[in-house]
């Protein structure tokens, strides 16, 4: 290697301790879920710790060294725990749209990254995590299928929203051309998002569980002829090259994420969420729509998609401006109750209103 590449190997490898460290001090604060401390009580032990990794008898690492670096570390988790921050879970990886709208919603939260959307679920059910943020639905590919379907079942509440907007980039370790790239990995949303870009350059789509993820994984295996489609804050975090920005196929890309939490908006809030189900006759559902129409309350999003355990029949998504505390939204409710098999009230929050 020559002088210049070692820099740059360098570069990559402080970079990689440093997500390392990030993803280290969230495991720090999830285990505080687990473990009440008290006094400093239970806190981790270094010199536990210590045994463990000289166990890897490091050639290069003096002992001395080690204990001061672990000892930095504890000292810089329990600060941080002490700090009770709320902890933020997003699907995917640091990185991702998931943590631009966590860090978005919740300013001085711990963003926890979580390997699938049904994790922010039940961790957030079991109160592992204080609050979950989740895709809802893109401007280009419309609803977050499992997302909404884990929103039929679910007890938490939403209590926010941010609308993001998705500029993706065209990431590789070096770069490269695109004569050069043959793969380009990405979670599926993400490509179908960006699909004549990558047929007009000839690149084969390869899905990943997370843009980030995706990311993460090119800076790490370098794989031959291949790149990632992710935001540019992947490019910062894992030392990524920019090879094309702004390449998803709408100019107006974006987004919608819904903050969840086991308890209700303490506010009144200025638009409310709500899933039902009708029967399967002509004009159920038109009758419930006329309720709000009737009372002039506007409809901001309605979407449909099937009952996994009636496929006969479909539950309804619908979001509404106003709160569930104003009378009048509270009566047309009750009507729908009553017209509906089944109706359940996700939560009024605030709208954003500052939008992309």
């Amino acid at each position: 290697m020559e002088l210049e590449q070692i820099r740059q190997q360098i570069d990559r490898v402080d970079r990689q301790l440093l997500v390392l460290l990030q993803e280290r001090m969230g495991l720090a604060l999830r285990s505080e879920k687990f473990m009440p401390f008290a006094d400093g009580a239970g806190h981790e032990d270094e010199n536990d710790m210590l045994s463990h990794v000289q166990r890897l008898k490091l050639d290069l690492v003096e002992r001395s060294f080690t204990r001061k670096l672990l000892n930095t570390i504890v000292t810089e988790s329990r600060r941080l725990q002490n700090e009770h921050r709320p902890l933020v879970a997003f699907q995917g990886e640091h990185g991702a749209y998931g943590d631009v709208a966590a860090r978005r919603l919740v300013p001085g939260g711990a963003c926890i990254p979580c390997l699938e959307f049904i994790d922010v679920f039940r961790g957030l059910e079991k109160g592992h995590f204080d609050l979950g943020v989740v895709p809802v639905e893109n401007s280009l590919e419309g609803a977050v299928t499992q997302v909404n379907d884990l929103l039929t079942t679910t007890k938490l509440k939403v209590i926010g929203e941010a609308n993001v907007a998705v500029h993706h980039c065209l990431l590789a370790v070096d770069a490269l051309d695109y004569r050069e790239i043959r793969l380009v990995y990405s979670h599926p949303q993400a490509l179908a998002q960006c699909r004549d870009f990558l047929a007009r350059h000839r690149l084969e789509p390869r899905p990943y569980y997370d843009t980030a993820g995706a990311a993460r994984m090119l800076a790490r295996e370098n794989p031959r002829a291949a790149a990632a489609v992710a935001s540019a804050l992947c490019a910062d975090l894992y030392n990524l090259k920019i090879i094309e920005e702004g390449i998803e196929d709408g100019v107006a890309n974006s987004t919608r994420f819904l903050l969840l939490s086991r308890q209700e908006y303490a506010g009144r809030g200025t638009k409310t969420s709500l899933v039902f189900s009708v029967p399967h006759q002509a004009g159920r559902l038109f009758d419930v729509l006329k309720l709000f129409a009737r009372a002039d309350i506007n409809l901001t999003r309605i979407a449909s998609m099937p009952l996994r355990s009636d496929p006969g029949n479909y539950s309804f998504f619908l979001d509404c401006e106003g709160s569930q505390k104003d009378a009048k939204l509270t009566g047309v409710l009750q009507q729908v109750q009553a017209l509906t098999l089944s109706m359940k009230c996700l939560g009024s929050y605030p709208a954003d209103t500052a939008g992309c």
